[in-house]
């Protein structure tokens, strides 16, 4: 498998343009049925087998075993690449350049989350041993009606998160962080999606002593 599939094909591109695909793309890192991925997208095996044969049809996929499954052969697919970029001089031709530049900073915010998720994993690990781990949590909803408004909230926000870096982030490259000092700052935000939520929430045990900025 390809660390990077370039995409500069218009055909190629289209293929991506439904999500469900960019999903089942994501899923085939490593080689899996049509059934399998029917069980873990809660649809069907003949529908997933649709997007499969489109994929590879676009070269995004290929076949790479077949087994024989209660008297029927089942093929198993694996993505081409680990991740795929697509060619800027497509964006006129599969979409505006505002959605091409929303999908990309959502991807950010989508890998931003599957890294805290899998570090939360670690941590709950450690915590079942019985290790002390010192978090917080911050949620609020906010309303920015109009772009002025979301321009004025997004420099206030970068002014003081860049202030909180500055003064807690690790004082030089010669100074040796531990574990029990150096904690991740994430910050993230995007429309809500449902009902909103309480005006304000918050969690954790004890505050952390310090904040290891990672931009």
């Amino acid at each position: 498998m390809r660390d990077v599939f370039y995409i500069d094909n218009v055909d190629q591109a289209t293929t991506l343009l439904k999500p469900i695909r960019l999903q089942i793309l994501q899923r085939l890192d490593e080689s899996r049925s049509c059934s399998e991925l029917s069980d873990y997208f809660g649809s069907t095996p003949q529908k997933m087998y649709y997007h499969v044969k489109e994929l590879e049809r676009a070269g995004l996929v290929r076949k790479v075993a077949e087994k024989r499954v209660r008297g029927t052969v089942e093929g198993y697919y694996q993505a081409q690449a680990r991740s795929y970029w697509l060619a800027p001089q497509l964006v006129s031709q599969i979409g505006s350049e505002q959605a091409a530049s929303d999908q990309a900073n959502l991807r950010v915010l989508l890998d931003l989350a599957a890294e805290v998720h899998d570090d939360i994993g670690h941590l709950g690990n450690r915590s079942a041993t019985g290790e002390h781990i010192p978090s917080l949590s911050l949620s609020a909803q906010i309303t920015l009606p109009d772009k002025s408004r979301r321009a004025e909230f997004l420099a206030e926000l970068q002014t003081v998160f860049q202030q909180l870096a500055t003064k807690y982030g690790t004082p030089s490259e010669d100074i040796a962080v531990t574990d029990e000092q150096g904690f991740r700052l994430v910050l993230m935000c995007y429309p809500k999606t449902d009902e909103a939520p309480p005006a304000t929430s918050q969690s954790g045990s004890e505050p952390p002593p310090s904040i290891d900025s990672q931009n």
